[in-house]
């Protein structure tokens, strides 16, 4: 061994152990969380003094755990501790807590699976996964995320791209799934609006695999078609309208006018969760709208902006002050056979079991 080949040697050590150390950190930090949940869970079901808490359970708990200096202890992220557990009871494989059944009733899921993603997968990674009320839709996500070592991040870019909606409609499912993994970063208006929209009319099927963008296109031209054959009042004005700010230029999504309400309604498509930087854009699209475009009799426009989810806090304080001009919902894409994408997620799941 010379000198390079020693401090090779040296560097491989520290690397593997430092992974080591932050893997066993981080099952142990959700395993903590998952036990939060357990015992919370197990004391409103069994506990001998309950009754006398109430609804104001977890603030006393996150009362007393912050009395004590437990991080991470507020009422929101106690609620999460508790859903983490009911989502996934199976964690209890990993320790002597008796299991109370699995959290996925599509089929049948091995006990070994749940094993698998404890261990591969970041308690941040389940405080995203337990938000999607889907089991199959959250077991595709399990599989694809520890199968791929996804990032926490390349996992949100991939739940708000909607690749199981994409792969749901794509005729080529392995294929998809191998394009989108070889793009991964691993590891390393009120009565006119409702929430959720449901674009059942997505007539997607003929395409063999379904591109971002192309998802975007197609969600803008039925979005456009569902608004004008509402017979609302809605009034097409412009599609990708360019507007220039300080010599740049920025395109609105659709411009449509409603005679009813004497205004115009801008509205933006985001093919991924909600960000405030969305609300700061369509606001921006709105003011420059009052200036330039009203005309005498025009009420102020108004903003769609559809994501394909939304934290209801995050959105509050992102369109604070903005005069309820600016309405943040989500959409839906419904699949045209579960049954076929369950049988496709369950051998995705037998070939993971076999690697």
């Amino acid at each position: 061994m010379d000198f390079s080949e020693l401090i090779s040697a040296l560097f491989k050590i520290n690397e593997g152990l430092r992974e080591q150390s932050f893997r066993a950190v981080n099952l142990s930090l959700t395993l903590r969380n998952w036990f939060f949940g357990f015992y919370m869970v197990e004391f409103e079901q069994n506990g001998s003094d309950r009754a006398g808490y109430g609804n104001a359970l977890l603030a006393n708990i996150s009362a007393e755990m912050k009395r004590q200096g437990i991080p991470n202890s507020d009422e929101r992220e106690l609620r999460r501790y508790r859903q983490f557990y009911l989502v996934y009871p199976a964690a209890g494989l990993l320790t002597s807590t008796p299991i109370r059944g699995s959290s996925t009733p599509v089929f049948h899921v091995p006990d070994i699976h749940y094993i698998r993603i404890f261990n591969r997968l970041s308690y941040t990674h389940f405080a995203d996964l337990v938000r999607i009320k889907d089991p199959l839709k959250r077991l595709f996500y399990e599989l694809e995320c520890a199968k791929g070592g996804w990032s926490i991040k390349e996992l949100r870019r991939q739940m708000d791209s909607l690749l199981f909606e994409r792969t749901g409609l794509s005729k080529d499912k392995e294929r998809l799934l191998r394009t989108a993994n070889s793009e991964t970063q691993a590891n390393s208006f009120p009565d006119l609006i409702r929430d959720p929209y449901i674009f059942e009319f997505i007539g997607l099927k003929q395409q063999e695999v379904l591109p971002e963008k192309g998802l975007e296109q197609a969600l803008l031209d039925h979005l456009l078609q569902f608004l004008l054959e509402m017979g609302k009042g809605f009034c097409f004005e412009a599609r990708q309208r360019r507007i220039v700010v300080d010599n740049e230029h920025h395109f609105v999504d659709l411009v449509l006018y409603h005679r009813l309400l004497h205004c115009n309604v801008l509205i933006e498509v985001k093919t991924e969760r909600f960000h405030h930087s969305h609300a700061e854009q369509l606001n921006m699209y709105l003011e420059y709208y009052k200036k330039y475009e009203m005309t005498a009799g025009d009420n102020p426009p108004v903003g769609i902006l559809l994501c394909t989810d939304k934290e209801q806090e995050h959105v509050e304080f992102a369109t604070a002050g903005l005069d309820d001009k600016v309405f943040v919902s989500k959409y839906l894409i419904e699949l045209p056979d579960k049954k076929e994408l369950e049988q496709f997620i369950k051998r995705q799941l037998q070939n993971n079991l076999q690697n």
